[in-house]
């Protein structure tokens, strides 16, 4: 599928006068963006207990490391529209890719308050790349929409993958290596910035004016937040968000207190992550085939994440197996959440919108997840009360998931 969407184009409409040159450097900057968006979270959690023994902290207070990025995402994201009217589309990602590499270096420094401001700026930077990007990519590849979301959020999950897989061994290499696991992905900002560099030319006038959302149809103010299908998508990206950084940040802790080494459990957070690129490969072909109803995908998805943490629960000596299966679900419902905020919208202005209400809810409900079990684990001293919750909420999921896959757009 990658190979078909390298010699894509630049979309030109009547609305879009986007230029046309070097398309494969677009397209290699969008994945590079993608790229960026989890390794700097997903790594934590591996070495968790690592950061827990290293600063004496609790499970609950370890919880808010996971949890601070996702209070700065729902903070931010209403400002990320207004960031990218006023740089552009690529010059807002590109300046969020250096604070993300500013803040992941910071985070690393052997000063304990260094630790939890970078971690609240990358949350920041982050969160303008979540909400810019589907814009940008509703703008240029307006006819490409749900496959490209879907390679970005492959992409996405294999970098995180990478990361979860990698912080373990990493941090071996010398007393508090757990910095140098966490400091590495600065550098992975960095390309970024430069491979976006020549797109910066284009004028933030010209960019905004390539968004610009169309009159409403009348009886509408064409609002997400007026609109049923935005909250449906907004509960949706919310819950789905809930669970999957519930798993990044507790799941090798779950693992390791039944026996399971701690690099294998690093282990099982790859392979967690190796199955939600193979889950948003194909829920990409899914969406292809089903470009205005999913809800058939979003029962699948949801069903695998089910079986999985229930398997989980009963035979966690068969987790190496389970992983695949979770992870195949939470790289679909990713990708799907990403892919409603360009489906879901008439326009680029409007994607813009809805990613940027969708992800200042839904990461709100999203950062109480990893926290709620935190405190839930120091309060029984058990996991299974845990795994038991995030069972509780993938049924929540499925139910948000069948309204907001429906074939309906914000008015």
């Amino acid at each position: 599928m990658l190979p078909r969407l390298l010699p894509w184009t630049v979309t030109e409409t009547a609305t879009t006068r986007a230029p046309q040159r070097a398309p494969w450097m677009l397209l290699l900057g969008i994945l590079l963006i993608a790229a960026n968006l989890r390794p700097s979270i997903t790594a934590v959690g591996p070495v968790l207990d690592d950061i827990r023994s290293s600063l004496h902290l609790s499970s609950a207070g370890a919880s808010v490391l996971i949890s601070i990025p996702l209070v700065a995402f729902a903070l931010f994201s209403p400002v990320a529209p207004w960031i990218s009217r006023r740089l552009g589309l690529e010059g807002a990602l590109a300046a969020a890719l250096g604070v993300l590499a500013i803040a992941i270096v910071t985070r690393s420094l052997p000063w304990t308050p260094a630790l939890w401001i970078g971690t609240s700026l990358l949350g920041a930077a982050i969160a303008v790349m979540n909400v810019v990007l589907p814009s940008l990519v509703k703008r240029d590849y307006p006819d490409r929409v749900g496959q490209l979301t879907c390679i970005y959020a492959a992409v996405l999950s294999a970098v995180a993958a990478i990361a979860a897989g990698i912080a373990v061994p990493i941090s071996g290499v010398a007393h508090e290596g757990w910095r140098w696991s966490l400091g590495i992905w600065a550098g992975l900002a960095v390309v970024g910035v430069v491979v976006l560099a020549p797109h910066l030319r284009r004028s933030p006038a010209r960019s905004a004016e390539a968004v610009a959302a169309p009159e409403a149809p009348a009886g509408s103010n064409g609002s997400p937040w007026t609109s049923a299908v935005g909250w449906q998508v907004t509960l949706f990206m919310g819950v789905q968000s809930a669970i999957y950084f519930i798993l990044i940040t507790w799941l090798p802790s779950i693992e390791q207190s039944t026996g399971i080494s701690a690099t294998t459990a690093g282990f099982h957070q790859l392979l967690l992550n190796t199955g939600g690129i193979a889950g948003s490969l194909l829920t990409a072909a899914a969406i292809h085939r089903r470009p205005h109803d999913q809800r058939p995908i979003a029962v699948a998805i949801s069903v695998l994440i089910g079986l999985g943490l229930t398997a989980e629960l009963l035979m966690p000596s068969l987790s190496t197996l389970w992983v695949c299966v979770i992870g195949l679900g939470t790289g679909g419902t990713i990708s799907l959440a990403l892919s409603l905020f360009a489906l879901r919208a008439i326009n680029p202005r409007q994607a813009a919108d809805l990613s940027g209400m969708a992800q200042t809810i839904g990461y709100l409900m999203a950062a109480a997840g990893p926290i709620a079990i935190g405190v839930l684990h120091d309060a029984t001293g058990s996991w299974n009360a845990a795994l038991v919750v995030v069972l509780a909420l993938v049924v929540a999921q499925l139910v948000i998931s069948l309204l907001a896959a429906r074939d309906r757009q914000i008015g």
